[in-house]
């Protein structure tokens, strides 16, 4: 296990415990109208879904060269946002190291 592991541990709790918090307080749907509250919200929400959608393009080419099943993770993504990616970078860095292509 190298660093990176336990640090993405750290990140994905805290980032649970900010997400829980969120839903406590607005709900799942609180989270989405307030990204439409204004011209600033929208676009930074618009932002994060252009991010996402390359990252996922990104996670199915990744797992295709490691022999693993991406979907799953892009199933999470698309529900949960960044917690798929987080989850498959954890799984990812479990997983003996890809081979490099030439």
């Amino acid at each position: 296990m190298t660093w990176k592991t336990p640090a993405l541990l750290c990140i994905l709790i805290a980032f649970g415990l900010l997400s829980s918090y969120a839903m406590w307080r607005v709900g799942y749907v609180g989270i989405f109208t307030s990204s439409f509250a204004n011209w600033g919200t929208a676009q930074v929400f618009c932002d994060l879904v252009v991010s996402s959608v390359l990252i996922m393009v990104w996670m199915v080419t990744d797992a295709r060269a490691r022999g693993l099943n991406a979907w799953p993770f892009v199933v999470v993504t698309l529900l949960a946002g960044s917690f798929g990616i987080l989850f498959y970078l954890l799984r990812r860095g479990l997983e003996a190291p890809a081979v490099r292509r030439a």
